[in-house]
């Protein structure tokens, strides 16, 4: 088949939506199947730097000043979302796809309105929710409670209701959105993984030198985006509680943007023991997760998203420290360590214990390692080609 996704955003830049994106393309392009993505005029090209054959199509630089690659709300968004329309309108009458798959709110109205233009062709919408939109604004404090939050929770709720099919990324998601949708059914198509080989001592030793990093002190990592709404604040307040009692104790904080760590590092004068990789790329992540002890992911639950880390922490065999979370328990079972209560303590508490239980740690990363292969990219890849043959037939 060929599928047109439709990605609002400045695709390819190393944050958790388009790694779920690139790699939900990828496992259907495994599959033999054609995806063309269309997206924003910034972002790398990361289809050729993997050598894969996945079509990215770009809209016009008419935004030329506009080369924000974080995440986050901007009002420039609605003009790059108009070009956006137009070049999905554009692919759609000379690619003929045979299914649209749109991701994110804005995605998905995207195909929804595409869907409507071209009627006879009787394409199926495919709608990809990562989240909750009016959850992901006021994370990033771009909403206030009020009259316009109203707002968008009533728009959320109408796109919410749009597509023959929907796709949640975890299960809290999927709760969310059943409670809104009236018909179709939503399926949960979770992040996957790849799982990495296990490095030798050596190997680990050498990257840890590459990295300047300390060879015998235990070492926790965080690698992910560097955003409020991804509860980084919760694993800054912790760090100086874990130091006052394991002060041999290593971080190692990798992804961007810089500004809030590298500020929290000398506010807490961390300098010694907290070492910033900013940027890092989706390839790089692998060797990070490599020469850690211990992973942790302190995002809690207000925007309903998955998290695409701790599946990269399991394929890297790590044990992990998060919040009591139904998507996290669904990929970790009993092999993590839950951090209670949800707060910058509770992360302190939950790392001091797995410092203090070295068996415990070895047995939960091996686990990882093994749940890890259940959760392969390909999973996904499969379950969405099985939706997409399955609305095909019925349209």
């Amino acid at each position: 088949m060929k599928i047109l996704f439709i990605a609002p955003t400045p695709f390819f830049a190393d944050r958790g939506t388009h790694i779920r994106i690139f790699e939900e393309a990828r496992a259907l392009e495994k599959r033999q199947h054609h995806i063309i993505i269309a997206t924003y005029h910034v972002g790398r090209n990361i289809a050729q730097e993997v050598g894969s054959t996945i079509d990215i199509r770009r809209i016009n630089r008419w935004l030329f000043w506009y080369k924000k690659l974080e995440a986050g709300p901007d009002w420039q968004k609605i003009i790059l979302d108009l070009f956006l329309l137009r070049k999905v309108l554009w692919l759609t009458w000379r690619q003929r796809p045979d299914v649209i798959h749109g991701h994110l709110h804005e995605g998905v109205l995207l195909g929804w309105l595409t869907q409507k233009v071209f009627f006879w062709r009787h394409i199926p919408l495919v709608a990809d929710f990562h989240g909750s939109l009016t959850g992901e604004m006021v994370s990033h404090q771009y909403l206030r409670i009020g009259f316009m939050q109203k707002i968008f929770q009533y728009i959320e709720r109408k796109i919410d209701n749009l597509g023959d099919a929907a796709v949640a990324s975890s299960v809290e998601n999927k709760q969310i959105i059943d409670a809104m949708r009236k018909k179709n059914a939503v399926h949960v198509v979770l992040d996957g993984v790849h799982v990495d080989e296990k490095k030798s001592p050596q190997e680990i030793v050498q990257t840890k030198m590459a990295l300047q990093l300390p060879l015998t002190q235990p070492i926790v990592v965080y690698a992910g985006a560097l955003l409020p709404n991804k509860g980084i604040h919760y694993l800054l307040e912790a760090i100086p509680l874990v130091l006052a009692k394991k002060p041999e104790t290593y971080f190692v904080i990798a992804g961007s943007p810089k500004e809030l760590i590298v500020h929290a590092i000398a506010s807490y004068q961390l300098a010694h023991s907290v070492k910033l990789i900013s940027p890092i790329t989706h390839i790089n992540v692998p060797a990070v997760l490599s020469v850690a002890d211990i992973a942790v992911d302190p995002k809690d639950s207000q925007t309903n998203q998955a998290s695409g880390k701790i599946l990269q922490y399991m394929g890297a065999g790590l044990p992990v420290v998060c919040f009591d979370r139904t998507n996290n328990r669904s990929y970790l079972g009993s092999a993590a360590h839950y951090a209670t209560p949800m707060s910058a303590q509770g992360i302190a508490d939950a790392l001091l214990y797995y410092l203090d239980h070295p068996q415990e740690r070895i047995a939960h990363a091996a686990a990882n390692r093994e749940r890890a292969v259940a959760f392969s990219w390909d999973v996904a890849g499969k379950q969405l080609e099985e939706l997409y043959r399955h609305l095909c037939q019925s349209r």
